[in-house]
């Protein structure tokens, strides 16, 4: 539900920006025509103050030490998605030419028929002639600052050979979502963002694991806690690589990526799941620069991504035979190399350790088994799994059940909401013995197994 104090202050707030920004428009525009002018430069008009503010766009200025230049592109980039006539001035045409003047920059829309800021219009603006502060204010859009390292805003990428500066002033959607709904809304899976947030409802005591593979989760635990300390305070970044990245592996159903979500939900972090089996594009290089969407939002929000089907793009590799084997071996080695820079945690899942290729093993922090459980841990998983609504036949002896049938936590589970269906169709609460053999056959025969 949309809180609309968030919205108001907001509102308030950046209608005093925008002030601030249509001052300097017009005192450039002054500057240009050689008028009399009430400020010697743009720089000499001060952005608002906002002490004592607590909306969503003060708190972001503030947080991020924001200083006159790249506040004013902030600015520039929200323009358009909040009061696109402002830069309507920016439309007249060169009447000896017929076109848009070119140090203005900007460009068109497919559905927008304003005019769209590029990194021209910002040099325009703030530069004017003087190239000293152009090549000082193109710090802003190099890899480095925060606007890259932040996922704050970009320049879009352009045709080969064509300026750098020709692209469009691009704000994220997710902050543009917190200036204008007062909070930052979650990305949404699709083709440009191939990242899914994984959530489970389940609690860390729920978990039911082999002893040792929770010794090896308490490393990850102790990681995600106290990482900033191990290189930060203990120096050790000199030492070690960014981040940690552990391999999950075994078969189907053990809970590698209930695991996974577990980790993220003790830790307060948002888990985002890529399925890697999905990811190679028909088209080269969109993979990479989805990829690399994913990576740059994760890096500023400490975020744990989970790799399933690892194997599809880590796996054995044969000799290259066409441009799709040489393609394929490209992304592998921008995503790992994208893994090894990227300082947070990255678990990869498979169900088949001997499918990952051994050049990767070594670059793993941890690589932890997840076994098909043995029986008492079985056992608990039957215990836990059915709902405290439901009644079990008295024949039943899930103990000696535990005992006999060696399948997995996932199987458990699904065999589990078979009996209650079957027991609601019944329109009763009573599990009965003939509904969990049938589960378990069903299960069986997905593994070609017979009882």
């Amino acid at each position: 539900m949309v809180d609309k104090t968030k919205i108001a202050s907001n509102a308030a707030d950046i209608e005093r920006e925008i002030a601030w920004f249509r001052e300097i428009l017009k005192t450039r525009s002054l500057l240009n025509a050689k008028k009399e002018v009430k400020y010697g430069s743009v720089y000499d008009i001060p952005p608002p103050h906002f002490n004592g503010s607590t909306s969503a766009f003060a708190t972001f200025i503030k947080k991020h030490e924001l200083d006159f230049e790249e506040r004013f592109l902030l600015a520039l980039a929200l323009v358009p998605h909040v009061k696109p006539e402002l830069l309507d001035m920016f439309l007249v045409k060169n009447e000896t030419t017929q076109q848009i003047y070119t140090e203005f920059g900007g460009k068109h829309g497919k559905n927008h028929t304003g005019f769209l800021p590029t990194g021209e219009t910002a040099m325009f603006i703030l530069t004017g002639n003087d190239l000293e502060k152009r090549f000082s204010l193109q710090r802003c859009f190099d890899g480095f600052h925060k606007f890259s390292k932040e996922s704050i805003l970009s320049i879009e990428e352009i045709e080969k050979n064509e300026p750098m500066l020709s692209g469009a002033l691009t704000i994220s959607q997710e902050v543009l979502d917190l200036f204008t709904t007062g909070e930052a809304r979650k990305p949404n899976f699709s083709p440009e963002f191939p990242a899914k947030l994984l959530s489970t409802k389940m609690e860390w005591e729920d978990l039911v694991l082999n002893s040792h593979v929770v010794v090896q989760l308490k490393e990850i635990e102790t990681w995600i806690t106290h990482h900033h300390t191990l290189m930060k305070d203990w120096g050790m970044e000199k030492i070690l690589k960014p981040g940690y990245k552990s391999l999950f592996h075994g078969p189907p159903g053990t809970g590698k990526t209930t695991t996974a979500a577990l980790l993220g939900k003790k830790a307060k972090r948002d888990v985002y799941r890529i399925d890697l089996s999905q990811m190679v594009s028909k088209y080269i290089g969109e993979t990479e620069k989805n990829l690399a969407k994913v990576f740059d939002r994760a890096e500023s929000k400490e975020w744990i991504l989970f790799f399933d089907e690892a194997d599809a793009l880590f796996g054995k590799r044969t000799s290259t035979q066409d441009s799709h084997d040489r393609y394929a071996n490209q992304q592998v080695s921008y995503l790992l190399q994208r893994i090894e820079d990227f300082d947070g945690l990255v678990i990869l899942a498979t169900n088949l350790k001997g499918n990952i290729d051994e050049a990767f093993m070594r670059r793993f922090q941890s690589i932890i088994q997840f076994p098909m459980p043995n029986a008492d841990e079985r056992y608990k998983i039957w215990i836990n799994g059915f709902s405290e609504s439901v009644e079990l036949d008295k024949s039943i002896d899930l103990n000696e059940i535990a005992k006999k049938y060696e399948i997995s936590g996932g199987a458990i589970t699904n065999i589990i909401q078979h009996c209650s269906l079957r027991a609601l169709g019944r329109d009763s609460n009573l599990i009965n013995q003939n509904d969990i053999i049938e589960g378990i056959r069903r299960e069986f025969h997905k593994n070609r197994r017979t009882l």
